[in-house]
C-alpha cells in the first residue's frame, strides 16, 4: 500500500497546477448536474410551493399515469422519437457525405473556408433561425409565398397554419444547422485514415467511388457507431430551440411540434405543474440511459470493437 500512496502524492505533486485548472469544472459539474438531481424526488410529490421540496405530500406514481393518460403523451412520445430518428439516419448519411466530400479537396485554402462555412450554421442561436424560418415562411412577406409561389401564379401558403408541412421543415432545418458540425467530426477521422491503404489501391487501378465504398466508409464505421450510440442517448430528448423557437409556439402546430421537452416547459410555465413536469424530465433520462446500455449490448455481441464501453 505504501508504494501506491507515494505514487499518488508523486502524481498529485507532478501534476498539482493541472488538477488546480480543473477544479472550477468540478465545481461547475457539481452544481449544475449533481446538486440538482436533489430535485428529482419531485417527480413523485404533489408539490406545494408553499411547503417547499421536503415537506410537500408524496403522490407515488400518479404524476407519471397522468404523463401517459394526457391526451399528448402519445403525440409527444410519437414526435420525440421519430424525429431523433429521422435526424440521426439522415444526418449522419448527410455529415459522412459531405466529409467524404472535403476529403477529395485538394486546395488547402479551399478547404479551410468550406469548413468555416458549414460550421456557421452550428454557432447559430436557434431564435435567429426562427427568425430566418420566419423570414422564409411568413404568409405576408415571406421569401416562398412572395418571391415564388406569387410568381408562379400560385396561391400563398399559411405555412404557420399547416402542421403537415413542419415535419419535412423541422427535418431541413436541423440537417442544415447540425450537419457542419459532425462532418468536421468524421472529417477529423478521415484525414487520420492510413494514406498507404489509398496508394495500394490507385496502384491497383481502384476508382474514387470503390476507395469511398471499400476503404473510407468501413474504417470510418466505428465512429459512426460511437456517435449514434451517443445519439442514441438523448433519444428521448429534443433540441427545445428546435421544437419552440422555430414554429414560434404557434398552437396549431402543436401536433407536429410537441416533443417531451416542449411539454415539460409548457406543463412547468403555463401549468405551473412542478411534479408533471420533472416526471417527463426523470423519465427522458431513464429511458435515454436504458436505450445507450442496450444499443451498446448489442454492439458489443456483434463488433465488440466499435462498443462504447
Amino acid at each position: 500500500m505504501r508504494p501506491v500512496k507515494k505514487n499518488i502524492k508523486k502524481k498529485l505533486g507532478k501534476y498539482k497546477f493541472v488538477y488546480l485548472l480543473a477544479v472550477p469544472g468540478f465545481i461547475y459539474l457539481i452544481i449544475n448536474n449533481y446538486m440538482p438531481m436533489v430535485g428529482l424526488i419531485l417527480a413523485f410529490k404533489n408539490y406545494n410551493f408553499a411547503q417547499g421540496i421536503f415537506k410537500s405530500p408524496w403522490c407515488g406514481l400518479s404524476n407519471f399515469t397522468y404523463l401517459f393518460s394526457s391526451k399528448w403523451a402519445k403525440i409527444m412520445f410519437r414526435n420525440t422519437i421519430g424525429y431523433n430518428l429521422v435526424f440521426i439516419i439522415f444526418g449522419t448519411a448527410f455529415a459522412i457525405f459531405v466529409a467524404i466530400l472535403l476529403g477529395e479537396v485538394k486546395n488547402a485554402r479551399a478547404k479551410k473556408i468550406y469548413q468555416t462555412f458549414i460550421l456557421i450554421p452550428y454557432l447559430v442561436s436557434m431564435v435567429l433561425v426562427g427568425y430566418l424560418v420566419f423570414a422564409f415562411l411568413s404568409n405576408a412577406n415571406g421569401f416562398i409565398n412572395k418571391g415564388i409561389l406569387e410568381k408562379l401564379g400560385k396561391e400563398g401558403i399559411s405555412w404557420y397554419t399547416k402542421p403537415e408541412y413542419w415535419p419535412f421543415i423541422l427535418t431541413i432545418v436541423n440537417l442544415w444547422k447540425g450537419f457542419g458540425f459532425q462532418s468536421i467530426v468524421f472529417y477529423a477521422t478521415i484525414i487520420g485514415f492510413d494514406k498507404t491503404y489509398y496508394e495500394a489501391a490507385v496502384v491497383d487501378g481502384a476508382s474514387v467511388w470503390k476507395q469511398i465504398t471499400r476503404i473510407t466508409l468501413p474504417l470510418l464505421r466505428p465512429t459512426v457507431i460511437i456517435l449514434t450510440i451517443m445519439s442514441l442517448g438523448r433519444m428521448f430528448n429534443s433540441d427545445f430551440g428546435l421544437f419552440y423557437q422555430v414554429p414560434m409556439n404557434t398552437g396549431t402546430l402543436y401536433t407536429a411540434t410537441t416533443t417531451i421537452d416542449t411539454f415539460v416547459y409548457r406543463a412547468m410555465m403555463e401549468d405551473h405543474d412542478v411534479g408533471r413536469s420533472l416526471a417527463a424530465g426523470f423519465l427522458q433520462s431513464v429511458l435515454g440511459f436504458a436505450v445507450v446500455l442496450i444499443t451498446n449490448m448489442i454492439v458489443r455481441k456483434v463488433e465488440p470493437d466499435s462498443a462504447l464501453f
